[in-house]
């Protein structure tokens, strides 16, 4: 079985680029083919996720004693060969193993729930579009599988050119979901998108290309594998080399990433192409871009950021970020309130809680980091669920302002059963997953404020976006769903037909999400002790960045590599 779980990682990324390709080459008129082709896949991706999840997950809670020593990511059920060999360049000078970009997939606890939320959600995405995509069906399901095959390609990935290949190939779907299956404002939504998270990538292209081409001239080892560079870096900070030259290259790289992982979060002010984008979007790209596309902005902090660039993530990223992050939970949540649009009030509410999600992040702590991935995966089922059953409504009636609505539970008593139980979900009831992550980031906030003596503003600030949070969605379910019934006037053409509640199709998509925010409200064991290990690590790096930053400067630099200018140690020079 163990031989066969580095394939599984393999088959989560063909399966769905294949089916792309096989159903964009029915064409328009097997739309019914097109469709069922969509719909099996996404329940093997499911069901491949789930078993790798759960024997990755059961290795590590069995493993009761991890290695406390590692300083890097070790990936599991590894798949791995050359895309680009570099002739006459070495990743390691003393093996002479020659350099390349690899294809570097694998799994660890950062990725594993990650990789099923994004198969969790591309189900209900195809069931939801099943009668809402009546035009070009057969493009519409190529691009969102191959929008699967991108998020997959970006989670599972250990080499950062590749990681940046998929990054950037996530645009492509989305503004095409967007630009011909949107609103009246599509096109310009679609642009908008674009243009942001394109002008934020490019900028991050540099800060790849910087630390790789930074290490391989201090160390003659070329590499593009993300352990390896870490390791790289951190032998380099722990050992004291050039410690003004490393922290003006951290600094850069830095600077570089987030310009990117912002705009994709999004942290303020770089968030305003996403509420036009959400509200533009079909159904099934607004519950991806919210469920997982989001997440991989937070995930490029964790994954790149941090470890890379410990010593500035601490000085400078820890205030920029979590002041950013403070003031989007806040901003977001009152925007939230006072719009008319429900799709758009969503929009925003996912404004405010990435901002709690980075906040417990940039805390640099176990219990901080714990909660932010937790809060990933929450953010993704409950905003994906809430966007479905907005969907729904809109499907039928035709319009979201909430000024059109009022009673609707009296109408549609099952789609209101449903949303009421997804806002509590979303609101952090005790029970509910949101509960659990939200508790994690308010511990880590607090801890790492009281850690340093300070007044916990930040922690007042996460708290306080719970609390605004519970009041915009009340708000909302109070106008749409409670109170005298209020119907919009259907279309002339169907007047005549009556608005049915949830439909078995419906209640099917929506009913597994529910169950998982249960579930893991209930038991959220399995998430924390599969993604223990590397958020030690994690939080590890950022323990030694603070080490580092309260030593007693250095008065001189360590001995320069072998190979490269020789620096003059003076406490050498007087030793007898």
């Amino acid at each position: 079985m163990k031989e066969f779980m580095p394939s599984v990682l393999l088959y989560l990324l063909v399966l769905p680029a294949a089916a792309a390709v096989v159903v964009a080459l029915l064409g328009p008129r097997r739309a019914e083919a097109t469709r069922w082709i969509s719909l099996g896949t996404s329940i093997i991706t499911l069901v491949l996720a789930a078993h790798v999840a759960t024997h990755f997950t059961l290795e590590r809670m069995q493993d009761k004693e991890p290695d406390s020593d590692l300083k890097t990511f070790v990936p599991e059920m590894v798949t791995k060969w050359d895309l680009l060999p570099l002739t006459g360049m070495y990743e390691d000078p003393k093996t002479k193993e020659p350099a390349a970009v690899r294809f570097y997939i694998g799994l660890d606890g950062l990725n594993v729930w990650m990789v099923v939320l994004t198969t969790v959600l591309m189900l209900p995405s195809v069931l939801v579009s099943w009668t809402a995509i009546q035009e070009r069906v057969n493009e519409f399901y190529a691009w969102l599988l191959l929008l699967q095959t991108a998020m997959m390609g970006i989670f599972l990935s250990f080499d950062i050119i590749l990681f940046y290949i998929f990054f950037e190939l996530s645009l492509v779907p989305l503004f095409f979901l967007i630009g011909i299956w949107g609103g009246p404002q599509r096109q310009h939504a679609a642009r908008k998108f674009f243009i942001y998270t394109l002008a934020g990538s490019v900028i991050t292209l540099l800060g790849v290309l910087g630390i790789v081409v930074i290490c391989y001239q201090r160390t003659d080892a070329l590499t593009f594998s993300i352990p390896e560079l870490i390791q790289i870096v951190h032998k380099q900070l722990d050992e004291g080399r050039d410690v003004a030259f490393w922290r003006s290259v951290q600094l850069w790289v830095f600077l570089a990433l987030m310009a990117g992982f912002a705009v994709k979060v999004p942290l303020v002010p770089f968030h305003t192409w996403l509420p036009l984008a959400h509200v533009e979007a079909p159904t099934a790209g607004s519950v991806d871009l919210a469920g997982v596309l989001l997440k991989i902005g937070a995930y490029g902090f964790l994954r790149l950021c941090v470890p890379l660039a410990p010593d500035v993530s601490l000085d400078l990223g820890l205030p920029l970020v979590s002041t950013l992050a403070a003031i989007g939970i806040v901003y977001g949540a009152f925007c939230a309130y006072s719009q008319d649009d429900i799709k758009r009030l969503i929009a925003y509410s996912s404004v405010s809680h990435l901002g709690l999600c980075m906040l417990g992040m940039f805390a640099l702590n176990s219990a901080g980091i714990s909660g932010s991935i937790m809060q990933m995966i929450n953010h993704g089922l409950s905003t994906g669920a809430l966007f479905l059953l907005i969907g729904m409504l809109y499907e039928r009636y035709h319009t979201r302002k909430l000024s059109d609505y009022s009673g609707m539970a009296k109408r549609l008593p099952v789609m209101a059963f449903f949303m009421v139980f997804i806002c509590l979900t979303s609101v952090g009831l005790p029970g509910l997953n949101g509960f659990v992550g939200e508790v994690l980031v308010l511990m880590g906030v607090f801890a790492a404020e009281w850690s340093l003596g300070k007044w916990p503003v930040y922690g007042i600030v996460a708290a306080s976006g719970i609390i605004l949070g519970a009041w915009y969605l009340m708000t909302m379910l109070r106008h749409v769903f409670f109170g005298p019934l209020k119907e919009p006037h259907l279309p002339a053409h169907e007047g005549d037909r009556p608005v049915g509640d949830l439909t078995f199709r419906e209640v099917a998509l929506i009913a597994p999400i529910a169950v998982l925010c249960v579930a893991i409200g209930v038991y959220p064991q399995p998430i924390l002790d599969a993604s223990q290990r590397d958020v030690e690590i994690i939080a590890d790096i950022a323990q030694r960045a603070r080490k580092r930053a309260t030593e007693p400067a250095r008065t001189a630099e360590m001995p320069a590599q072998p190979g490269h200018a020789n620096v003059k140690d003076p406490l050498a020079e007087e030793a007898p």
